[in-house]
Order: C-alpha cells, then structure tokens, then sequence
C-alpha cells in the first residue's frame, strides 16, 4: 500500500512539480516508510511554497528530532510555533512549545 501511494504521488508531483499539496502528501508518504531525507527535501520544498503553511514545518521539525539533527529541528520548528501563535492555534503552539522545550 505504501509503495503505491509513493508511486502516485510521485507521478502526481512529476506532472504538476509547483503543486505544493501533491507534494506535501508525497512527503508523508515517504516519511512514513522511513525514507526521511526525501521527505525532508519535500517538506522543504512546501514551506518554501507559502510562508504561512505551518503542517509541513510542524513534520518538517519532527522528522529532523526523529532523524537526530536537532540544530535542524529548532528553527523549523521555532517557525512553525511563530505561525502556530499567530494564527492562533492553540493545540499546535502547545505541542511546539513541548517539542522546543526537549530540545
């Protein structure tokens, strides 16, 4: 199923590169089978996209905990808790806080 979903995103994103949101769901599916660089290049591409899109700088930071390079970690995710406060999301912010805070 993995496999699958890889390879139609990966088409998805072939045919239309600049759509962000076939890219972003490329990025999930790549982070969720451990192939973390690939995705990370992804999700770096969708932050790059819209400076106001907080998901992938939330998945973006995890992977990155998850990958053991914190010193890349904090400012995605010092950004996304900058964009979680203004937008005014609560549950984000409190996440981010607890993930800056272990860091």
């Amino acid at each position: 199923m993995s496999a699958d979903r890889i390879a139609r995103f990966e088409t998805l994103v072939s045919a239309q590169p600049d759509n962000p949101l076939f890219r972003f769901s490329l990025a999930q599916a790549l982070d969720a089978v451990g192939r973390l660089d690939e995705a990370a290049g992804h999700y770096r591409q969708c932050c790059a996209s819209r400076a106001d899109w907080m998901m992938p700088r939330i998945l973006l930071g995890k992977l990155e905990m998850r990958a053991g390079r914190p010193t890349l970690a904090r400012p995605v995710l010092t950004e996304a808790l900058e964009l979680a406060i203004a937008q005014n999301h609560e549950e984000p912010e409190a996440e981010l806080r607890a993930l800056l805070a272990g860091l």
